[in-house]
């Protein structure tokens, strides 16, 4: 039997690198969308620098490759263990919540789960990290799972505290030498802390400034994207842009635990 060879692909003509780049530096420039920022700024105003930058929709086909580079950057580059942590998750809608039934693109993948603010439809973005303001590590997972499900990933290998809201508490941790610390619930007994951990405890406030810069600084999410992989590219790529250039933790005084 005689089997018809396969056409060779396009043969990229950027290099990883510079498609990785080009997706980072769209997290450092002021643009409304991806589109016009290629358009633009890489294919006019950075001309000189990616010479062989092919047109937008065949740009947009090469995205999802640099995806994995981004993941191995991302964990290669981790913050340092402090001893110190935050935990806490955030929303990524999909959609609104009336065209839950109609969209299409994470179907299967996304779920309905529910927020201090409210009901969402899409995923979760959890995020753990040191008291410094540095990426530890992240789980992305879809909206109607229990944040407990992912806490021992996240906070594998550590030892220390962890300070993170009630809907992290569990005991799964304590195996490993890590101490979690949460806000308490209204039905549970009061307990004693030092003065140390209410003082962390309520500096939690960190890690959702980090949110805020990565979605509103940066594009780590929007509700209008036509590739699963190509959104979660873009989220990797946010994520390298915030390690490349950390935010500075505002009034905030380096805490000596020795």
């Amino acid at each position: 039997m005689i089997t018809k060879k396969k056409k060779a692909g396009f043969k990229p003509s950027l290099s990883l690198s510079e498609i990785m780049t080009i997706l980072i530096m769209y997290q450092a420039v002021r643009y409304k969308d991806f589109k016009t920022y290629y358009v633009e700024f890489i294919k006019i105003y950075w001309k000189h620098y990616f010479p062989t930058a092919p047109y937008y929709n065949r740009f947009v086909e090469l995205i999802d490759i640099a995806m994995s580079p981004l993941i191995a950057f991302i964990s290669s580059n981790h913050g340092k263990h402090t001893d110190l942590y935050f935990i806490d998750a955030t929303k990524l809608p999909v959609c609104h919540n009336l065209r839950e039934s109609r969209h299409k693109v994470f179907k299967g993948l996304a779920a309905k789960g529910k927020t201090s603010t409210g009901w969402f439809f899409g995923f979760k973005f959890h995020l753990l990290t040191n008291h410094i303001g540095e990426i530890v590590s992240i789980n992305i997972s879809p909206g109607n799972k229990d944040d407990r499900c992912f806490l021992t990933k996240l906070c594998y290998g550590l030892k220390g505290l962890v300070f993170g809201d009630r809907g992290y508490i569990s005991k799964d941790l304590e195996q490993q030498g890590l101490k979690l610390i949460t806000t308490l619930k209204k039905n549970m007994k009061k307990v004693s802390r030092s003065i140390f951990e209410k003082t962390m405890l309520a500096k939690r406030s960190i890690i959702e400034t980090i949110f805020d810069y990565l979605k509103n600084n940066l594009t780590l999410w929007h509700t209008r994207h036509r590739s699963i992989n190509n959104a979660f590219t873009h989220l990797m790529a946010a994520l390298a842009q915030f390690i490349i250039n950390p935010i500075k933790i505002n009034n905030y005084k380096y805490l000596d635990i020795k």
